[in-house]
């Protein structure tokens, strides 16, 4: 006989062998029992989370001979012959390749006939979404008011593509995602059932790569079966078959990340192709190691929502205390976008090295969220004092400029309300009129040696010496202040050329890699 796929050699024969639809098992059990059948069912969920199994459960209970607690007995001519597909009362149909309106009608002209052999005639819909508008129509009198013996259960992935005339005709069950703990438990018992051994970390990766669906785990546990076929089926056999990568490999790569160093990551990458890994799984499988990050950083009680060991929970927390909730929140954004962008792309490793640079450069960036993390950046290098700008001799600036012997230096870190006048310069800026909103793409902005905001006039800008009015510095004053909700001190003075400015004062807006020419409007 010809080899069974697990997900068909062990697909449920009782109610009682569902795993993760409890809520549902259990309702239409009760049915049964109780004899209060309903005559038209919509299974919706995501794929291999049960729905034709129960539907086709169901099926065999109602026209089951000696039923058991709701569920069928398995023994009787009825439930043999439905379980060999041989039954004349249980119709099945797949509505992806059957979606007409004739293939509707044909049902509709069957439903007439009693059954032949059971208690009731059960059509089964599959992908029901998939039908046209002139079959919906179709089958919507009949589905409204079917003869008694009659019942139609509607299977779907796409629940929000069905009419609501349908939906109101139904009664409306939502599959669940199944957990990952429920599906490496069925797989470790079919597992010691087909007398193979398995280490249970490789089946936990198995389960939580499966996304919720028992199918896909059963078919993702036969791939690596057959792959180390006669050999106990461990983590790392695992990770070969399905192309992914250890967390071991996410924490050093992080760990680059947050040292801002673009060699190291690429090297880590390197070392994942050379294996042979597959890119998008990689991409998923990272993102999903930064949500994990996340929810350690930012919540009291992560043991409870993480399904991680407690080595990779302790080490989860170590890099939570290295790097910063938004920093975070911007990884998962860039390789959100790269999983989608990924998917399709004839150069994989060369979008996935640009993320990585995006991820070490946030400089590269022009994007609100990147702000805080160009501001830690440039605080950091600072630390080290690494320079911004070549220095010139300081004499000759101009006689309106302070003199100086070399360039001002920043603290080690900005002021809060200095970075968030940084966070929202361009929108700042946005905020002036006329002549005045020009001027102030031209200025420079650095810190005065009492961390008061400094706003530097080049010389070689006449009209910007209108940014000395008292008045109008008041204004700008007022503007920076309603812009971060807090009064700001903030001082106006003009001091040499361009060149000279930035050879003095650090420019805090350069720094954070902001375009002053760039003007948001309100």
């Amino acid at each position: 006989m010809s080899y069974v796929a697990l997900y068909r050699k062990f697909r449920p024969d009782t109610f009682d062998e569902v795993k993760g639809q409890d809520h549902i098992v259990t309702t239409l059990k009760n049915q049964i029992v109780s004899g209060r059948i309903g005559h038209a069912y919509l299974f919706c969920g995501t794929r291999g989370t049960g729905k034709t199994s129960i539907a086709k459960l169901f099926a065999k209970t109602v026209n089951c001979e000696h039923p058991v607690n709701g569920s069928p007995c398995g023994e009787c001519d009825s439930c043999k012959r439905i379980a060999a597909g041989a039954s004349m009362d249980v119709v099945e149909m797949d509505a992806a390749s059957n979606n007409g309106v004739e293939d509707v009608r044909n049902i509709i002209e069957a439903v007439s006939y009693s059954p032949s052999e059971g208690k009731y005639r059960v059509y089964i819909i599959d992908e029901v979404h998939m039908l046209s508008t002139n079959a919906f129509n179709a089958l919507l009198k009949t589905l409204e008011e079917p003869p008694s013996y009659c019942i139609f259960i509607l299977a779907t992935t796409e629940v929000h593509k069905i009419p609501i005339t349908i939906l109101s005709r139904c009664q409306r069950y939502d599959f669940k995602r199944i957990s990952i703990d429920t599906i490496a438990d069925r797989l470790e018992e079919i597992m010691a059932r087909e007398n193979i051994d398995v280490e249970p970390k490789a089946l936990r990766y198995i389960a939580k790569t499966a996304d919720g669906s028992m199918r896909d785990a059963l078919s993702l546990l036969d791939q690596c079966i057959a792959f180390h076929y006669g050999k106990t089926l461990t983590y790392d056999n695992a990770l070969d078959v399905l192309g992914a990568v250890d967390t071991e490999v996410f924490s050093r790569l992080l760990r680059h990340i947050l040292g801002r160093d673009v060699t190291g990551c690429i090297k880590v990458l390197e070392e994942i192709v050379i294996q042979g890994r597959e890119l998008t799984q990689f991409v998923t499988d990272f993102t999903w190691y930064l949500r994990n990050l996340l929810i350690v950083k930012t919540s009291d009680n992560a043991a409870e929502v993480l399904d991680v060991s407690n080595d990779s929970r302790n080490r989860l927390k170590q890099e939570a205390d290295m790097c910063e909730t938004d920093m975070i929140m911007r990884y998962i954004r860039i390789f959100s976008e790269l999983s989608s962008d990924i998917r399709y792309a004839a150069q994989k490793r060369i979008l996935t090295e640009i993320a990585l640079i995006k991820l070490c450069r946030p400089q590269m960036e022009n994007r609100d969220d990147t702000v805080l993390d160009r501001i830690r950046n440039l605080e950091e290098q600072v630390e080290k004092g690494i320079a911004y700008a070549p220095q010139i001799n300081a004499t000759s600036a101009s006689d309106q400029a302070p003199a100086a012997a070399e360039k001002a230096k920043l603290p080690d870190a900005l002021p809060e309300d200095i970075q968030n006048v940084v966070n929202r310069w361009r929108q700042i800026v946005g905020n002036f009129e006329g002549l005045d909103k020009n001027l102030m793409t031209k200025v420079s902005v650095s810190l005065s040696a009492d961390n008061k905001l400094l706003i530097l006039i080049p010389c070689d800008e006449p009209a910007c010496d209108r940014l000395l009015n008292d008045q109008v510095k008041e204004n700008i004053k007022r503007i920076i202040s309603d812009s971060i909700d807090k009064e700001i001190e903030i001082e106006v003075q003009k001091a040499g050329n361009k060149a000279e400015i930035d050879s003095i004062y650090p420019d805090i807006l350069k720094m954070a890699g902001i375009n002053t020419n760039i003007i948001e409007e309100d």
